[in-house]
């Protein structure tokens, strides 16, 4: 995990294997949280982050070619979105019911552009299944649960309201 500016987690932020993390401070770890570098913490976090992975990869509802802009199906009730590539956001994403799952599935990347949102549906409930690498663009606002197979960008000013979990790779805050 690499960090290079004033970050704030709350929650818990953990490497394994390998124990780098950098950049805290400047950036904080809001307590009770805890840095977990190569400990025992980690490592069962890993292993259930290959785990939901897999878990994730559940069949399609809805299924979009590569380069798939969420911004123009926008709004969407819960359910299993596949992109066959990548999945893109370029302005706002709604998420509407009450209750429900909402599974978003790329076989490569997912990528918003500055200043895109996501909003509705409970972050605990918004999965992202990346298949190699997300960025969430400059200022976006972005709720749910990244589990990328290799890495994740935070660039500047961008808030997830929910996890990222980078399985192969970094996380660069």
């Amino acid at each position: 995990v690499t960090n290079t500016g004033l970050t704030t987690v709350t929650g818990d932020l953990g490497v394994y294997p390998g124990s780098a993390v950098t950049g805290f401070p400047p950036g904080t770890i809001v307590p009770p949280g805890m840095i977990h570098a190569a400990d025992g913490h980690a490592a069962a976090a890993q292993l259930d982050n290959s785990a939901a992975f897999g878990f994730l990869d559940q069949p399609c509802d809805f299924t979009y070619p590569s380069g798939q802009n969420l911004a123009d199906l926008s709004p969407l009730v819960p359910g299993v979105y596949c992109a066959l590539g990548s999945f893109e956001l370029t302005g706002n994403l709604t998420l509407t019911g009450s209750a429900g799952v909402w599974i978003f599935k790329s076989s490569s990347t997912l990528t918003t552009a500055s200043g895109s949102s996501v909003t509705g549906g409970d972050p605990c409930n918004v999965w992202w299944r990346v298949g190699s690498s997300a960025t969430l663009g400059t200022a976006s606002e972005f709720r749910g649960n990244i589990l990328a197979f290799a890495s994740i960008t935070l660039t500047s000013g961008a808030n997830l309201n929910g996890r990222a979990l980078a399985q192969n790779g970094a996380v660069t805050l």
